[in-house]
């Protein structure tokens, strides 16, 4: 399987699934290519997922494959944030890897605000 591919039915992947609908999230906003909606675990008081529709495991992987893509993304992420209130305080995290809590492989950005975020994160 490449690293850019579009939703595969068979796949085990939660967030494809959630891009093609098969599995209910609260959907906060759409772009052509993106796609955003509540974490089911929030760690603030806004906390949205942002994603690319077509799966692409990493950021890096997603900027390389689809820079049109990933401008998309982050646009989006900015359209959330200014929907919630968030327009100048918000953080935008993308997690590479299991090491640092990547936990699906399907590149993510979250969505934080609404509440002091410390400095260095984590």
């Amino acid at each position: 399987m490449s690293e850019t591919t579009e939703h595969d039915p068979e796949s085990d992947c939660l967030f494809c699934a959630i891009a093609a609908g098969d599995v209910d999230a609260d959907v906060v906003a759409r772009g052509e290519r993106a796609l955003a909606f509540r974490d089911i675990n929030p760690q603030a008081p806004l906390h949205v997922l942002v994603i690319p529709v077509a799966h692409h495991p990493s950021v890096a992987a997603l900027a390389e494959a689809a820079p049109e893509v990933a401008a998309e993304l982050l646009v989006l992420t900015r359209s959330v944030a200014e929907r919630e209130g968030y327009a100048d305080a918000y953080r935008l995290v993308f997690n590479t890897g299991a090491d640092v809590g990547q936990s699906v492989f399907h590149v993510h950005a979250h969505v934080l605000a609404g509440r002091p975020l410390s400095w260095p994160p984590g």
